[in-house]
């Protein structure tokens, strides 16, 4: 059976004991770590207070006749982010946090209790625009607080067949078409004239990212796919003319030749490519796709090995914290769970790659959708770790940092390490 939360706030600590435990761990960290633990909704009066000439807004369904909108995103007062859109509840599930609008102000509470105020992502400039050929712009990018976002392909060939996808998931299993290598030379230019007219917006943009599904075609396995990733920076890179920005991609695991390729061909200095599970048995289990095509140890290989060509801190690897501990095969025990992943985690960090928590939140349309996440204790100990993982062996990573994405609680602790030291 899944983790039982009946009554689950008298079973686990708190957000204000936990604080308590942990002092030297910010308390809108912790928060961050909370709400993206849970969820979040948006009352009525706070979706029928946010503003679609201003905000970046997505539609939500609440029981209603009426249509309404609620921000894709939230800032806190540190600067960082809240990636979390709007989320129904379910019984099976813990109570998620709450935004309502009280005051001329939107909040963060939970139970009734205000806990800090939060402010919707603003739309961007090229938002409402279109292309040349007519295509609206934010059908080509999308964006967070500071980061300029291109998708070029929203599939994943892992679930081809369903019971290959990564169980976690959510994000491919509806998407069949696959354009692959195949797109016409408008797409290209579509992605060229709406980067050129975002640029535009002074100071608005910390860094380009880029990410996919898995394509495992090509002449050789991912070549199709890198393929893409080429075609799109340097679609994007020319629309930044002299202008300098970092640049992200998170792609699948390529070989030496590919990521040469990759480095020669777009000048981009940095790669990211995801382990997701740290552990080989709960990998193939969690991620059985991944485990047929080139199993756990040759996707580790490959991250590490980026570094000889990329560098010390400019290699990536998310995490997907907490699915070690989803039934039946994942930990029964946070303790060993945590000692499991802090030995297979300093495998990465010690070999010059950093690690990015990703909060699992068993999400609609996910094969694990009706389990529960671990306690927010143990999120802590498990960020709190990778954050002296990365102290401890020098580990920087800029374009994923706390205010190009918003998304990695670990790294929002980074911004507190003094490399001089």
């Amino acid at each position: 059976m899944p983790i039982d939360v009946t009554n689950w706030r008298t079973k686990e600590l708190s957000l204000d004991q936990v604080a308590e435990k942990y002092p030297d761990i910010p308390y809108l960290v912790l928060l961050k770590i909370d709400v993206h633990r849970r969820g979040l909704i948006y009352s009525e009066k706070a979706l029928k207070a946010v503003d679609s000439s201003i905000h970046l807004l997505q539609a939500v369904n609440i029981n209603t006749d009426e249509k309404l909108s609620a921000p894709l995103g939230l800032l806190l007062r540190d600067g960082s982010s809240i990636v979390r859109t709007h989320l129904k509840t379910y019984p099976f599930h813990r109570e998620p946090y709450t935004v309502d609008y009280i005051d001329g102000k939107f909040v963060l509470t939970d139970e009734g209790k205000i806990l800090e105020e939060v402010f919707p992502w603003e739309k961007p400039d090229f938002w409402d625009k279109k292309t040349s050929r007519g295509t609206p712009m934010n059908q080509v990018a999308m964006v967070r607080s500071q980061r300029f976002e291109v998708h070029p392909n929203l599939v994943c060939h892992f679930w081809d067949n369903p019971h290959d996808g990564c169980k976690y998931c959510n994000l491919f299993s509806v998407h069949k078409n696959d354009a692959g290598n195949g797109y016409p030379p408008e797409f290209w230019e579509d992605i060229k004239e709406t980067a050129a007219e975002a640029f535009k917006q002074p100071g608005r943009y910390a860094n380009v990212h880029m990410t996919a599904g898995s394509l495992i075609t090509g002449k050789e396995t991912f070549d199709d796919e890198l393929e893409i990733y080429i075609k799109a920076i340097q679609a994007v890179g020319s629309a930044l003319e002299k202008q300098w920005i970092p640049m992200q991609i998170v792609a699948s695991p390529f070989n030496d030749r590919q990521l040469k390729r990759l480095k020669n061909e777009t000048g981009i200095t940095s790669f990211d490519s995801d382990i997701e599970v740290l552990n080989p048995k709960i990998f193939e289990w969690i991620c059985p796709g991944k485990a047929k095509l080139l199993g756990h140890e040759e996707w580790k290989n490959r991250i590490i090995h980026a570094v000889e060509v990329f560098g010390r801190g400019r290699v990536n690897s998310g995490v997907v914290v907490g699915v070690e501990l989803a039934e039946p095969h994942g930990f029964t025990s946070e303790d060993e769970a945590f000692e499991d992943t802090m030995k297979r985690a300093e495998e990465f960090t010690k070999n010059g790659v950093a690690l990015t928590v990703n909060i699992w939140t068993p999400c609609v349309g996910s094969i694990l959708f009706k389990q529960n996440n671990p306690s927010l204790d143990y999120y802590v100990r498990v960020i709190r770790g990778f954050h002296e993982l990365h102290k401890k062996y020098h580990l920087s990573i800029i374009p994923d940092d706390w205010r190009r994405c918003g998304q990695h609680p670990n790294l929002d602790l980074d911004r507190l390490i003094d490399f001089d030291d």
